[in-house]
């Protein structure tokens, strides 16, 4: 017997998913860039960084989903 095929809605759900996250993570990390270039470049704050980025996107995202 062969096993049901994936249907599509499933991948494009899955893919979305994926998508959505990749593009979440980059705009974190272009974000923690940008906090790092306005320190000076000083070292020593990337988990700072990443972590402001992370609630400034999220933040930026709520706002969008709920206009």
């Amino acid at each position: 017997m062969k096993p049901a095929p994936a249907t599509s809605t499933r991948l494009t759900t899955t893919n979305q998913t994926a998508g959505s996250t990749s593009d979440l993570q980059e705009q974190v990390r272009r974000r923690a860039y940008e906090l790092y270039e306005e320190r000076g470049r000083v070292n020593g704050h990337d988990v700072a960084d990443w972590l402001q980025a992370e609630s400034e996107v999220r933040q930026q995202k709520s706002k969008a989903m709920a206009a």
